[in-house]
């Protein structure tokens, strides 16, 4: 897969305010996708952020599933370091028929809008 495919689910992960840096993808030799990046634990809508990302990507529906997960991962904190530099977060999507762009649409229908906007994110 091009990394031109990446493209539109990459400006739109750049945009959700907690998520910070670079954002890394690959694709594996069978068409099976990733995306890796940051989340700024700090952000006062970090935990926001996960949670959002984490209904529509692992549990958007009990009988429909997307074939994503989104999820933490880490070196060992023993020899690194903290959250704060050493936690990142995957999408990984197990079925090539689904396009990061069918992502990032699923994204943008669902999270808040639009998403750069800190008061959309404001939940009471």
């Amino acid at each position: 897969m091009d990394n031109r495919a990446f493209t539109k689910l990459i400006e739109y992960l750049e945009k959700i305010p907690a998520i910070r840096g670079a954002i890394a993808n690959g694709t594996e030799t069978d068409g099976r996708w990733w995306v890796k990046f940051e989340i700024d634990i700090e952000h006062q809508f970090a935990w926001h952020t996960v949670q959002e990302l984490g209904h529509v990507l692992n549990y958007m529906s009990l009988e429909e599933r997307l074939p994503t997960t989104f999820h933490p991962v880490s070196p060992p904190p023993y020899m690194n370091g903290g959250p704060e530099e050493f936690l990142s977060w995957v999408i990984e999507c197990h079925d090539p028929r689904f396009k990061p762009g069918t992502c990032a649409e699923w994204l943008i229908g669902r999270l808040p809008n639009p998403v750069e906007d800190l008061e959309q994110w404001a939940t009471e």
